[in-house]
This record gives C-alpha cells, structure tokens and sequence, in this order.
C-alpha cells in the first residue's frame, strides 16, 4: 500500500500546491478522521478540500472515529502513545475491508513535519503491513500567522525557536531567544510570562474563514485574547489557534 500524507495547510483551499492537488487526485481512498460533532466542520472542511481537487471520478472518502487520550495516564508521553497506537488501529480497522486499495492518502493540517504526530503513525503501519510512505509538504501555521499579521518569523539575523505551550508553562522562556513561536496551547500559557517588554502576535483559525487576530504589548493583549479565545472556542465548538512571542519589539510594526 501507498500511503501519502498531504499538508494542506490551515484549512483553505487556496493553500494546496499542485503536488497536493495531483496526490489527492491519484488516492483510492482518502482517510477522513471523524472527531465527534463538535468538531464535525474539520472533517466537513477535509471533504470540501477533497472535492475542490476532483475532476472525474473521486477517491471513496472513507471516515473513521478518532480515537481520544485517555486521561487516566498521568504520564504525558505514555498517554499520547497509547493514543498513538490506537489512531493506527483505527487506520487498519477502516482499511481492513477495502485490500483492493493501493493508494490511500490522509490530508493533515498544516504540514507532517511540524508538531503533528501523523508521520509517527504511519511508522506504526509500517510494521505490520508493507508500506510505502510519501509526504506531501503544506504551509505551516506559523507562516500563515506571519503573514496575516504582515511580520517577519525572526528579528535580523537572530534566531527563532518553536515550542508548545506545556514547555513553555513548565520550562518559562528557553534562554539565547528573543522570538518564540507557541503552538498547542489550549491553556494560553503566555499569561504564566512577566509581560514586561514582550509583544505578542496571535491568530485562531488563521488563513480560515472566521480568521481572529489580535497583536500588541502582552501586558495589554493578552488579557483581549485569553476573553477572545474563550468566546471564540464558545461559539464554534473548537478551536486551533497559534502566537509569537517577541522581547524588546515594537508592535505596531514589523522589527
């Protein structure tokens, strides 16, 4: 089986390259994880993607249940393994019927390398079937959050560093950076940082219709965006939001 992981970016179509267009194009079958009906326009979006690159017939689009962590694991990295495994056995429980299938494709948010577990997944398939593992690049988050705002990633000649908000809440600001990058943060954990002298930058749905940003000192946008999250999250059901973090920057311009 070919399997190929397609970044599509933060959910709009405009975001597919042409190599992601032709992958979905070529798949038997597309893997849709269904994540309960709160969530229900994230595979709804994944259709939308799919259907928006069809021309003749179109690959069967074959949902799935994502499975969830189990809470009952206090150790972080134990609890996302076994939730690991279960995503793969979900994969092989919904390709089970269909041994015909010889190109399958999964769209992943954004792109496969960065912060996203799917290429971990696929490791898991691979030691029980032969397979043969492809990866279509996507724009990443990050630089859609960049450009939304109109912002260069890293100041001149200085580096960046991406991290998640679980470090940054246990380990504070990492040393030798003046720009963070803060993904997977459902707790907004810029607020545990002394605001002094920091500006942040933030997005929810970035690149997506209902797109929410919001930028200034931390001391004063933190709180708007810690009751903007909240209300956001409230009203659609879900959320995915991003945000940099930059010392001794002004924020109503680019450094």
């Amino acid at each position: 089986m070919e399997l190929t992981l397609v970044g599509i970016g933060t959910g709009n179509p405009d975001h597919l390259t042409l190599q992601a267009i032709e992958a979905i194009r070529a798949a038997d079958i597309l893997l849709i994880p269904e994540k309960g009906e709160d969530r229900q326009e994230l595979a709804d979006l994944r259709r939308r993607i799919a259907a928006s690159c069809v021309e003749g017939e179109a690959p069967r689009l074959l949902s799935f249940p994502m499975p969830e962590r189990d809470p009952a694991v206090p150790d972080y990295k134990t609890r996302v393994n076994l939730w690991h495994d279960a995503i793969a056995q979900a994969w092989l429980d919904a390709l089970a019927p269909y041994p015909e299938a010889r190109k399958v494709a999964l769209l992943v948010w954004g792109d496969p390398a960065l912060f996203d577990s799917t290429l971990r997944i696929a490791g898991r398939i691979g030691k029980v079937r032969p397979l043969d593992l492809k990866v279509v690049p996507g724009l990443m988050s990050l630089q859609v959050l960049t450009a939304s705002h109109a912002i260069p990633l890293n100041s001149l000649a200085e580096p960046f560093l991406v991290t998640t908000g679980r470090h940054l809440r246990e380990h504070g600001w990492p040393r030798g950076v003046d720009t963070l990058v803060v993904m997977l943060d459902g707790e907004c954990s810029f607020t545990t940082l002394d605001p002094a002298g920091i500006s942040i930058w933030w997005g929810a749905y970035v690149g997506m219709e209902g797109e929410i940003l919001d930028h200034g000192p931390l001391s004063d946008a933190g709180p708007r965006i810690v009751r903007t999250r909240a209300e956001a999250r409230a009203r659609r059901g879900w959320i995915m939001d991003i945000y940099l973090l930059r010392r001794g920057a002004s924020p109503a311009s680019a450094p």
